[in-house]
């Protein structure tokens, strides 16, 4: 059975995984592409800011008051993002997205040479045009970035690929601010200086863009509808479709809706609890983006090189903590006589909101880079770039919904603690809300925990599991816990056929049923659920999925395998999937096995946290080699390889 071609964002043969998610700054797959979009960024952001600036110190503008300049100019930087994400998201489907990137680069150096103009003129009209145009840019390319990736790199370099891409990001816009605003603000030539420094970024864009690797289109037929309401309707329709994708998009967005509340807010909050000046409100902004990058990049390491959404409980669970802690942090604090940064850092209650505002940024890492990975993995390939376009749209509407509810909130007589402790406790409920919706995201945080707290996991083999299409899972049953680890193992999700008793277990059976488990019971006990086990395990083949199966057919009470039973053959005969063999190895004698008396979660200290666990999974099996004698030889050879699994 071949699985869905639209169903498929990565390429038939990616290459092998490097090391670490730095390794790709080594290769031209890669470090072109993040260069072309890191130094695109950095422009967007220098030209927001030198305008911000010039407005505001230089240039005395009647209808443009300082204390709006920053907020305006920000919203025109946005406003592409509502009208043009849409045909930008079609664009990318339709034509080569390396030829697009540097089309699009051409487009930015056509946009600052009369940015570069506006500058040394002093022309604010002008630059208020050309700091739309570099938001089309921005909007033009988000897309092409978003769709680029998949094609380029595997399953198992994919979190690696965003978190270096989010820090990327990240990083550009903390530099462009920095060097925008200092340039612009030159005594003299500063205007001039500025405007050298957009040139040669946008010039050196286009450049590097020259070195992309080719990247076919995915949807070359596709018309371009260039009604932008009425296709991103439609966009945000097939998204929908998919529950999980349209909740990532949704919980991405209002990641951004969170942001903006303390992005926007710095000056504020340096001035008004900190009772700092300009470099406080640097030095947050500082904090906040190396924060961010952290939290992005340790999400390889944490989700052990795969797309791991187990990690977005975690984050929103830092992002409620810490922005409920910054309430506390700063709603009484005193003036401390000093406006140098020095003085800042000398009073020990400002570390707390410094700690807090950090740690915020790095749970929003968490939280962001597995959405963003599972959008790509799991979006249809010919609606990718234009699935990333309604994440667009959606993410713009919530920061300007956030600059909105946080105005009223503020012109309602909160304080900006009070706003802090208000959206911390929105995320939670946000959070609650998506994860009931979507349980896949509470189980596989279960499932991260399990294999890293109530064992040592160690898995050996993981890159055998098909990033896509059908495939049958065969494993050792050793304890109640098994398809919890086996789901830690697996970049995909798994629907288990599972023995029907095991589904009136309190917490495990609720747990079970929310993953999709399906249960089965022997013939001669229920005939009935025994045929209707069948039927949803070939639904489950049918549909690309991967299919989880014990076929010793219940928990071993020795320790040992037990034969296997005849059940695998019997689906393969009508659907002849690869059989992915697996070992589960000492497990045997932990709280959740059957141990004493043929009982288990009788002795809670048994063994204790952080137990070595092992997962040997091995080469996929044809389907017609695949008999139940083969696969128990071959799963024994699994557990042969290492320490041995039976009982001491």
């Amino acid at each position: 059975m071949a699985p869905s071609p639209d169903s498929r964002p990565m390429s038939d043969t990616p290459p092998a995984a490097p090391h670490s998610q730095f390794s790709l700054l080594a290769q031209r797959r890669f470090l072109p592409f993040f260069v072309a979009q890191f130094l695109g960024a950095a422009n967007g952001y220098f030209l927001q800011f030198a305008v911000v600036v010039l407005v505001t110190f230089r240039i005395d503008v009647p209808w443009l008051p300082p204390q709006y300049a920053g907020l305006a100019i920000g919203a025109l930087y946005v406003l592409p993002y509502l009208l043009f994400s849409a045909t930008g998201g079609q664009l990318a489907d339709k034509f080569d997205k390396t030829a697009l990137t540097r089309a699009i680069k051409t487009l930015e150096i056509g946009i600052v040479a009369l940015a570069a103009w506006g500058l040394v003129s002093m022309h604010v009209p002008l630059l208020l045009g050309c700091v739309f145009l570099m938001g089309l840019h921005a909007t033009l390319f988000s897309p092409v970035k978003f769709a680029y990736l998949p094609n380029h790199l595997s399953e198992r370099e994919l979190t690696g690929g965003n978190a270096m891409l989010e820090t990327g990001t990240f990083s550009a816009i903390l530099l462009g601010n920095l060097a925008g605003g200092a340039l612009v603000a030159i005594p003299g030539y500063g205007p001039t200086l500025a405007a050298v420094g957009l040139l040669v970024l946008a010039v050196a864009g286009r450049v590097v863009a020259q070195f992309v690797p080719p990247t076919p289109a995915t949807a070359p037929g596709l018309r371009i509808a260039w009604n932008p309401f009425a296709e991103t309707v439609r966009t945000l329709r097939v998204a929908h479709e998919r529950p999980v994708l349209f909740r990532a998009v949704l919980g991405i967005s209002w990641m951004w809706f969170m942001g903006t509340v303390f992005l926007s807010q710095f000056a504020s909050i340096a001035r008004d609890l900190l009772h700092g000046g300009p470099a406080v409100a640097g030095l947050l902004l500082v904090v906040f983006s190396v924060a961010v990058a952290a939290g992005s990049l340790a999400c390889e390491t944490l989700s052990r090189r795969h797309v791991e959404i187990g990690l977005v409980p975690l984050g929103a669970i830092g992002m409620t903590v810490f922005s409920v802690d910054l309430y506390f942090a700063t709603r009484a604090l005193e003036p401390y006589g000093s406006d140098s940064l020095a003085g800042f850092l000398a009073q020990p209650e400002h570390w707390r909101v410094l700690v807090d505002l950090a740690m915020l940024a790095v749970f929003a890492g968490l939280f962001s880079v597995p959405m963003y990975a599972l959008i790509q993995t799991r979006s249809p390939i010919t609606h990718l770039a234009r699935v990333n376009a309604a994440n667009n749209v959606l993410n713009a509407l919530f920061m300007v919904a956030s600059a909105a509810v946080v105005a009223s909130l503020l012109a309602l007589g909160l304080t900006l603690p009070q706003v802090f402790l208000a959206v911390g406790v929105a995320n939670a409920l946000v959070a609650a809300y998506v994860f009931l919706m979507v349980p896949e995201y509470l189980l596989r945080f279960v499932a991260w925990v399990a294999s890293r707290i109530v064992y040592r996991f160690r898995v050996r083999g993981d890159e055998h599991v098909p990033a896509n299409g059908p495939a049958v899972l065969v494993c050792n049953h050793v304890s109640f816990v098994d398809a919890v680890l086996l789901m830690a193992a697996s970049p995909r999700p798994i629907r288990f056929v599972m023995d029907h008793r095991i589904f009136a277990l309190p917490v495990l059976g609720t747990m079970f049923r929310l993953s999709g488990a399906i249960p089965i019971a022997p013939r001669s006990v229920n005939a009935a659920t025994y045929e209707r086990a069948f039927e949803q395990a070939r639904r489950v083949l049918d549909e690309g999925e991967l299919l989880g199966i014990f076929p010793e057919g219940a928990i071993t009470r020795d320790g040992r395998l037990q034969p296997f039973r005849a059940g695998v053959r019997k689906l393969l005969d009508t659907h002849p999937v690869p059989v992915l063999p697996m070992a589960l190895g000492e497990l045997w004698g932990s709280y959740f096995s059957r141990i004493e008396q043929g009982r288990a979660m009788v002795r809670p200290f048994r063994r204790g946290a952080f137990t070595p666990v092992r997962l040997e999974i091995g080469e996929p099996m044809p389907a017609h080699e695949a008999t139940p004698e083969a696969l128990q030889h071959r799963v024994q050879a699994l557990l042969d390889r290492g320490p041995t699994n039976r009982p001491a």
